[in-house]
């Protein structure tokens, strides 16, 4: 079995963390990690390094590097928030489908290959902690699982369950 703990960055402005949204990661730091991990994955994104940043070290791995995964960050970004922005506030994958089929297809197959990839990575019995964006956490999720999850709010989070190539969904505390 591996596990991925796929989490959505915390309150941003721009790229980078708001102090509202540093102190949320500290606090997701000391009471819900789930140490240790084998990766700590970023999609690149500014905001999405600075809290793995916190979070790793939170879980005292300062030695136990950041990688990018740039394939988990869409290049797509405005259609995504047209599509979403059509679809309604709160809106989940299903009804931006709705809207943009071509846009959930296309990007929950090529976000699902780059979890998969880090998933993969992984050792037997391993874990990686990765930060990234919503709707696309929740797109790569589809992509890989074929679960719709609902919309991840800031800090929140899925844990992936892989086992013998099957995966598992469920919420983070």
């Amino acid at each position: 079995m591996r596990y991925v703990e796929l989490r959505r960055h915390t309150d941003n402005d721009g790229d980078r963390l708001t102090s509202q949204g540093t102190e949320e990661a500290e606090l997701i730091g000391r009471d819900r990690l789930r140490p240790p991990y084998a990766a700590f994955v970023s999609t690149g994104a500014a905001r999405a390094t600075q809290m793995l940043e916190i979070l790793r070290h939170a879980a005292g791995q300062d030695d136990t590097p950041i990688t990018v995964a740039a394939g988990l960050r869409s290049s797509v970004e405005d259609r995504w928030r047209q599509a979403a922005k059509a679809a309604g506030k709160g809106a989940d994958l299903e009804a931006m489908r709705a809207i943009d089929p071509a846009l959930v297809e296309r990007e929950s197959w090529l976000l699902a290959s780059a979890l998969r990839q880090v998933v993969e990575a992984l050792p037997d019995g391993g874990r990686a902690l990765v930060v990234g964006h919503s709707p696309t956490n929740e797109a790569a999720v589809l992509g890989l699982a074929g679960q719709v999850v609902r919309p991840l709010g800031k800090g929140e989070g899925i844990l992936l369950t892989e086992d013998g190539g099957g995966y598992q969904v469920e919420p983070l505390g």
